[in-house]
């Protein structure tokens, strides 16, 4: 039987969901839960450890989430696609709002999304 999925912890939801030419062959959908891995480790500089402990899941999983997110990047990089990001599994954390500090991964009760 397959495990089920742990909802991932995000500071908050984009501002902007929708990135490239409305001209674009193809859309490339993005969740939520991988645009905060980007987030974390490449706009914050966090490792694939921290980020884990931010988003409340493993480091294996986080690896996985952010591995995905990058491939969806550079086949919208590479080929002009439009990128849509929503969905996934993630809970908002309770300090939402324009992106909370580190404080936040310490709390336990977030909201799911």
């Amino acid at each position: 039987m397959v495990r089920p999925t742990k909802c991932r912890r995000v500071c908050s939801i984009p501002q902007n969901t929708v990135f490239g030419s409305e001209s674009a062959k193809e859309a490339i959908e993005m969740t939520v839960d991988e645009y905060e891995t980007i987030r974390l480790i490449d706009l914050e500089g966090l490792t694939q450890e921290e980020c884990s402990v931010r988003m409340d899941v493993s480091r294996t999983t986080a690896q996985a989430i952010y591995a995905c997110a990058r491939q969806k990047l550079a086949k919208c990089l590479i080929n002009n696609n439009l990128l849509k990001i929503h969905g996934g599994d993630y809970k908002i954390c309770e300090n939402a709002g324009e992106f909370c500090n580190k404080k936040c991964c310490k709390r336990k009760f977030c909201h799911k999304k």
